[in-house]
């Protein structure tokens, strides 16, 4: 019986998928997530002058190397070479909350999601870690993939009218 899931063989054995009869394509995912916290911390971090330096700017850098490093996370993701990395951080005062937003692409047999996904938990990671110093109690959440275009499957956006836990 073969498994629906992919990373399965037919054993149901943990594999890496065969992309090799793919055809290339341009390719794209954005990922969205967002970092709840004390009005306090969101000021500190819009001031720019937390005691570890610029958190958005290098909560940026962060997220763009998680993207290009996922595949050492993720065990059964492939290397890509990645052509673009888009990230975007957005304060939101009356949630005392930052939204990221990444957009990764690539030219290659298989798709970006889990780069832009790993980006956009790395980037909020990095925030915490970064102010954790004065609010431990930082809440990360709404994770998700929103949009991926290219390969056989063509476009896919997620639904916006989903409830979103959070």
């Amino acid at each position: 019986m073969t498994s629906p899931l992919t990373h399965f063989d037919a054993q149901g054995l943990a594999h890496m998928v065969d992309v090799a009869a793919k055809s290339e394509s341009h390719r794209v995912a954005r990922a969205s997530g967002t970092i709840r916290m004390q009005p306090e911390t969101l000021a500190l971090i819009l001031r720019g002058n937390a005691s570890k330096g610029d958190v958005i700017g290098i909560a940026r850098i962060a997220a763009i190397q998680a993207a290009k490093r996922t595949a050492e996370l993720i065990p059964l993701c492939h290397p890509l070479p990645l052509t673009r990395v888009t990230v975007d951080f957005s304060p939101d005062a009356e949630a005392c909350a930052v939204h990221c937003l990444v957009q990764a692409e690539t030219v290659g047999r298989t798709g970006v999601e889990m780069e832009a996904l790993t980006a956009v938990q790395v980037g909020l990671l990095t925030i915490y870690d970064m102010c954790k110093a004065v609010d431990r109690g930082m809440v990360m959440g709404d994770i998700r993939l929103l949009e991926k275009r290219g390969g056989k499957s063509g476009h896919w956006q997620a639904d916006s009218t989903a409830a979103l836990a959070g």
